[in-house]
């Protein structure tokens, strides 16, 4: 499923996770995000290898994220739970310092992908 979100993607990058995707895919290769909003970190987006993360009916593509020196783009999945208490909510891709208790490809980098949030509209 996708999410029709209009002229705007719902999904951004900030400058840090951009520069992060950059060397993930230069050392795993295509990329996706999905956000589930469950346990071990999964109110944060997990970067996953493309296709490692099987997603299905309970999950829609929000953005697919250009980001500058990639070639394919980086497909934003979340849990249909998750969509509707954010779908008012442009979300902000960014990096912070620490590891997260999830699986995500960038914990071994030292730091960890998280949401920042905008309502629509403001």
């Amino acid at each position: 499923m996708s999410a029709g979100t209009g002229a705007a993607a719902p999904v951004e990058l900030t400058p840090a996770a951009a520069g992060l995707l950059r060397r993930l895919t230069a050392a795993h290769g295509p990329l996706m995000f999905h956000q589930s909003g469950g346990c071990c970190d999964g109110s944060a987006p997990m970067c996953y290898p493309a296709g490692e993360f099987r997603t299905g009916g309970s999950d829609v593509l929000l953005a697919e994220l250009a980001v500058e020196g990639v070639d394919a783009p980086v497909p934003f999945w979340m849990s249909v739970s998750q969509y509707e208490a954010w779908r008012h909510t442009r979300l902000i891709v960014d990096v912070v310092e620490g590891r997260g208790s999830g699986f995500s490809l960038e914990a071994p980098e030292g730091v960890r992908f998280l949401i920042r949030s905008r309502v629509l509209g403001t």
